[in-house]
């Protein structure tokens, strides 16, 4: 069996867009009718651009091996161009191949993934969300209220889940890392509060960054927090220097999680080595794929550390995320985002039941992508899938930020 043809899908989930812009959406098909899907996280380029790399790493490096051959693969692409660092663009690419060589061999042997990954670890997922807006919520108002993320953090509680995630926290820009305005603490704050009275002890409080702050920055906004014991404290400074994750650790009481915008497992190791961050939270769809975030869970598994696969795409990395889930040891929780696109474009075929994901029984990753659907809501904007603001942060008048790909009303 040898890989024959790449296809790639861009699609466009529909506002509100919880997820990204656009999901790259990856379909390998071998010399004997099997086909595989993929997906790749977020890009430094656009996706044309990213289609095109795409193309090229499979042809390059993939187009006539056995899909069983993943280590060499990933050595190929790893490698390519002299580089043996990690290029997150092209193991970006490389990613959401691997994780269809997966889909294909699974369904090749007829069964599950994790069931080619070392077998069960766990019969259900522990899952979280971000919260979002309810039905009756004004989108516009909700990124600054307290008293709404707590009324969407208690629903998200009564649906069973048992760890709610939310980013008060002001911009993050092309600036690099800045001090927390004022406001942005107090706000942040009042979110902690509001949260924890909302949900009590059923569930933990995520608290989330994007790499907005200075090491002293994010220390500062770390310690006002703590009162409030949240599980993790999540990626607070820019990603461009792992060394300084471990002065914030040093410094707060509340552990440090990061991952992201990590790739391979050379990057997380040094956040291992430093113990600059106890909770690794990779993105199946750039860390390199499946079979190397793998190695990135035992590693963390040998420094007593925990794994909490993120989510911010579309259904195939979340499928690929369950089932590394499933086969890992250390496993806290793992990123979820439910809306009628990411279940439509899967058929439903994985699921949250109350606050948990089953692990799924069908072969491969357990999914059919409805190509139909997908090919139905092409991306036709220019923005990337996440961008950072240009403007920096404001400390006369407070911020308010929905995201790197701000939601429209819809």
């Amino acid at each position: 069996m040898k890989l024959a043809d790449c296809d790639v899908i861009v699609t466009a989930p529909p506002a509100p867009g919880w997820g990204g812009r656009y999901w790259i959406l990856v379909k390998l098909t071998t010399d004997t009718g099997i086909t595989g899907w993929g997906e790749c996280y977020a890009a430094a380029v656009g996706p044309e651009a990213m289609t095109a790399v795409i193309r090229d790493v499979f042809a390059r490096h993939m187009e006539g091996d056995s899909p069983e051959n993943i280590e060499r693969m990933f050595r190929r692409a790893y490698s390519s161009g002299f580089t043996q660092r990690p290029d997150p663009t092209v193991m970006g690419a490389f990613s959401g191949l691997e994780i269809a060589c997966w889909d294909i061999l699974g369904k090749d042997r007829g069964r599950p993934v994790w069931a080619l990954l070392g077998g069960r670890m766990t019969e259900r997922v522990r899952a979280y969300s971000y919260l979002y807006p309810l039905a009756h919520h004004r989108m516009s108002d909700f990124w600054t209220s307290a008293e709404m993320a707590a009324e969407s953090a208690a629903a998200l509680v009564a649906r069973g889940y048992t760890a709610v995630k939310f980013d008060p926290a002001g911009p993050y820009t092309f600036h690099g890392g800045h001090q927390p305005a004022m406001w942005d603490i107090s706000l942040s704050i009042a979110f902690c509060e509001a949260v924890r009275e909302a949900v009590g002890d059923r569930a933990d409080l995520l608290f989330g960054t994007h790499g907005q702050f200075t090491t002293e920055g994010a220390i500062r906004l770390g310690q006002a927090l703590e009162p409030y014991a949240p599980l993790w404290f999540e990626e607070p400074i820019p990603p461009d220097n792992l060394l300084e994750f471990q002065r914030v650790q040093q410094a707060v009481r509340i552990p440090v999680a990061t991952g992201e915008r990590l790739t391979t497992k050379a990057e997380f190791a040094t956040l291992l080595r430093t113990g600059g961050a106890r909770i690794l939270q990779p993105a199946l769809g750039r860390a390199g794929g499946i079979w190397e975030t793998k190695k990135i869970a035992a590693m963390a598994e040998a420094f007593n550390a925990e794994m909490a696969p993120h989510l911010y795409a579309g259904p195939v990395e979340w499928a690929a995320n369950i089932h590394l889930a499933v086969s890992i040891p250390n496993l806290l929780v793992a990123e979820t985002i439910e809306t009628d696109f990411h279940r439509d474009l899967i058929g439903g075929a994985i699921a949250v039941e109350g606050g948990f994901v089953p692990a799924p029984e069908a072969p491969g990753l357990g999914i059919e992508v409805d190509e139909a659907l997908a090919r139905a809501h092409p991306w036709t904007g220019t923005g990337l899938h996440l961008e950072m603001q240009e403007a920096p942060c404001n400390y006369a008048e407070g911020n308010t930020f929905a995201g790197g790909a701000p939601p429209q009303e819809g």
